[in-house]
């Protein structure tokens, strides 16, 4: 690969990535959420009910910063603490997930939709391709993550 092809390559994927960022605050402030509120919500809609100690690594949080991200979550009823019944000490982190999705759908119905259409404008040849960049690229995130975090 020529060294035009990698800057333009890589200049597209920070422009991707920084749009991203910018089109998912524009959703959290419409949901009366932080932008990282909405990603630490969608961490609970993608892994399912957890204790508080697991969203804190799963974060990077405090187990400080997760009490008040907890405490935010609950005041709008998306999320309920249940204590462990092996443990009450525990604290489980269940998400309401009936509420976080009337609440977000609707706010992602326009770009789901062109997503999709863009998405099915590809060949499968196409897809394959992209969806191997995205899980290499994915695999060379968490590794960096875990370096960084001395995991």
């Amino acid at each position: 690969m020529d060294n035009d092809t990698l800057k333009r390559t890589r200049k597209l994927s920070q422009i991707y990535a920084y749009t991203s960022i910018q089109m998912h605050e524009a959703v959290a402030q419409k949901a009366g959420l932080s932008g990282t509120d909405h990603k630490y919500l969608g961490f609970l809609l993608e892994k399912g009910q957890m204790t508080a100690g697991e969203l804190s690594t799963l974060t990077g949080l405090t187990t400080g910063a997760v009490t008040g991200l907890i405490d935010r979550f609950e005041k709008k009823n998306l999320v309920k603490r249940q204590f462990a019944q092996d443990d009450r000490r525990k604290v489980i982190i269940e998400p309401n997930t009936e509420i976080i999705m009337a609440l977000l759908v609707p706010l992602y119905k326009e770009f789901r939709s062109k997503s999709e259409q863009l998405i099915a404008s590809f060949s499968d040849e196409e897809i394959k391709v992209i969806e191997t960049y995205f899980s290499k690229a994915i695999d060379i995130m968490v590794e960096t993550t875990n370096t960084l975090n001395n995991k």
